[in-house]
């Protein structure tokens, strides 16, 4: 072999090692590139999947580390904060007392003061450790704070700055302040010197939010029904509504300026002023019979947007508290909205009428049973010019009862209806009465009695307050209890609820003692719904309701029928009435344009009777 190929083969060999070298060096830089942008995706991809990711999954899981264990994550400043021991720290002011724990810099319990639990134990809207505020983001490696233990930075008596430093330069900041006096919670994220830790491509992070909220009141049924998830995005006129008294999920991918985790009384609000890009809600009831009498698991996976940069803060409000509609309006964030006040009409009526009597009462009065009995004169005061109508139309038709008779006896057949109606009609013109005249005005009571149904069982005022035999008006007023639950009536016997069932029994029978009946079916079908079904349906409905509610009901109706007495017994006069009528017979009466269009339907139908016969023949 001459020199030159020896040259040659050495060159050979010299190029192929370095191209080798080459790509195992590009190999491995290749490799470290797609672990970034996997870790990157990681942290930005759905909520769903980051659940369920394996990554995601191992890490929140893991447990502190012995020294000895193979270290998790490869900044060692996390992982010695992974390891270490959490502490308590506790704010306190004059309404709430709150522990926030190190690890994780998050609550850890929400002790609501001046308020307690219907047994007269301590009302905790967070209990201990049943809860998980987190941030997750991608800072060279998938970062969970809750798996980490914060440092206490500063610390004075109403506020802390936790802090969790990186190995790499920079750290994560939470600070939290408890203003005197209030129920908010003034939080704030913080990235603070994290430039060359967070890549610049991550635009986003992650804060997870779950809360285990108690049972607080005697009814479970009430309770869970007016409890649920809420949700506001600016611009609409009121927050969305996710699984209220059953469970519920949702997904947002709009901005979300705040959501409420709402037990019938209570809730826990956390906004953020600059908005939440997107988020996931979703709420699930523990049945009733849970042995930790917990009510409700409530989560909210928000995701919020990042500006890269030297530092980068992200405020929060947290409010922990009552659900008072004047308190949560004060806040011009429409959080008074997630109080259940009924539709556009009847809200308009309870927030414009029935709040401000409500309130005015209130501050001359003390006892809530007469408040109510109170607003009940009130609300009957201002409707009467509409019942008095009513009334007025049921009384009359009840003093025409034995003229009514006649006809019937008169037109006993079923072929004669047509001419039954005209001339039952006919005495109405000659009386002067109309027999839809009640009609109408009954009608726009209901309103208000679906506003006072809509607002007892939602006013926080109402909340263990005593009357009478009832401990607390604004769940059942239980005078017997079963042990065990009956179908569809429940573990036990609300008083109220039967004495207004009662009393409806004896409204409805007055009411329609002055109804014309005779043979009509459809007549006594109707007797029969009002008389009896109506009171049995209305106390099974309330019999596991509001107090306050029944009570109200049972005011109304025991009003209503002292009025139909006084219009019965001083401006009927049936005699006159009846005098009235007998003078009139034989007389024209002037006919009415709906009286033409029956005499009009009646003339059709007998000559489609007249044309059936024809045809038969």
């Amino acid at each position: 072999m001459d020199k030159n190929s020896v040259i040659g083969f050495v060159l050979i060999a010299l190029i192929l090692g370095g191209f080798t070298v080459f790509q195992s060096r590009q190999a491995a830089k290749q490799m470290a590139l797609q672990a970034q942008a996997d870790s990157i995706a990681l942290a930005q991809q759905p909520f769903d999947t980051v659940a369920v990711t394996e990554a995601a999954a191992d890490i929140q899981a893991a447990p502190a580390a012995p020294a000895a264990e193979q270290a998790v994550y490869k900044d060692v400043a996390l992982e010695a904060a992974r390891s270490g021991e959490a502490a308590l720290v506790t704010l306190e002011n004059s309404k709430l007392s709150l522990q926030l724990s190190s690890r994780g810099a998050q609550p850890w319990s929400v002790l609501v003061k001046d308020y307690f639990n219907y047994d007269s134990t301590a009302l905790y809207l967070l209990k201990p450790g049943t809860g998980n505020y987190s941030l997750s983001i991608y800072a060279g490696e998938y970062v969970r704070t809750s798996d980490f233990n914060f440092e206490v930075a500063e610390q004075t008596a109403n506020s802390v700055l936790f802090r969790l430093p990186f190995a790499g330069g920079g750290c994560i900041e939470q600070r939290y302040t408890l203003p005197e006096d209030s129920y908010d919670l003034q939080a704030e994220v913080a990235f603070v010197g994290m430039q060359g830790v967070i890549p610049r491509n991550v635009s986003v992070f992650d804060i997870d939010v779950d809360m285990t909220i108690p049972r607080m009141e005697k009814g479970y049924k009430n309770e869970v029904q007016y409890s649920k998830l809420d949700y506001y995005q600016e611009g609409d006129k009121k927050p969305a509504e996710v699984g209220r008294g059953r469970n519920g999920s949702r997904r947002v991918d709009s901005r979300v300026s705040w959501f409420a985790f709402q037990q019938q009384f209570f809730s826990a609000i956390l906004c953020a002023p600059q908005q939440f890009a997107s988020g996931e809600f979703s709420v699930n009831f523990f049945p009733q019979e849970d042995p930790n009498r917990e009510l409700m698991a409530c989560s909210a996976k928000m995701r919020a947007e990042l500006t890269p940069g030297a530092e980068f803060r992200f405020p929060l409000e947290w409010r922990f508290g009552p659900n008072h509609y004047q308190d949560l309006k004060a806040y011009e964030r429409k959080y008074e909205k997630i109080i259940p006040l009924g539709g556009s009409l009847v809200g308009w009526f309870t927030k414009f009428v029935i709040i401000p009597i409500f309130n005015f009462l209130h501050k001359y009065i003390a006892n809530f049973g007469i408040i109510i009995l109170l607003m009940t004169l009130i609300i009957k005061l201002v409707v009467l010019p509409f019942t008095w109508k009513s009334y007025s139309s049921s009384s009359k038709m009840a003093a025409l009862k034995p003229e009514i008779e006649k006809i019937n006896e008169r037109y006993p057949k079923q072929d004669d209806a047509m001419k039954k109606q005209q001339a039952t009609m006919d005495l109405y013109k000659r009386a002067g009465v109309s027999p839809m005249g009640g009609c109408l005005p009954t009608l726009l009571t209901f309103p208000i009695l679906w506003a006072m149904f809509r607002f007892f069982p939602a006013s926080i005022e109402l909340r263990q307050q005593p009357f009478l035999w009832a401990h607390d008006l604004s769940t059942y007023d239980a005078i017997v209890d079963f042990g065990s639950r009956v179908p569809l009536l429940g573990d036990h016997l609300s008083l109220f609820a039967l004495l207004m069932a009662f009393t409806m029994w004896i409204y409805s029978k007055m009411t329609m003692s002055g109804q014309p009946g005779g043979n009509d079916p459809n007549a006594a079908s109707m007797r029969f719904m009002s008389v009896w079904m109506m009171p049995i349906m209305m106390f099974f409905i309330c019999n596991s309701l509001s107090a306050a509610l029944s009570y109200y009901y049972l005011l109304s109706q025991l009003i209503s029928m002292l009025e139909i007495w006084i219009i019965r017994k001083y401006f009927t006069h049936p005699e006159a009435l009846l005098a009235k009528v007998r003078a009139s017979e034989g007389k024209p009466v002037p006919k009415s344009k709906w009286q033409l269009r029956l005499e009009e339907a009646q003339r059709m139908q007998q000559q489609q009777q007249k044309q059936q016969k024809s045809g038969r023949r």
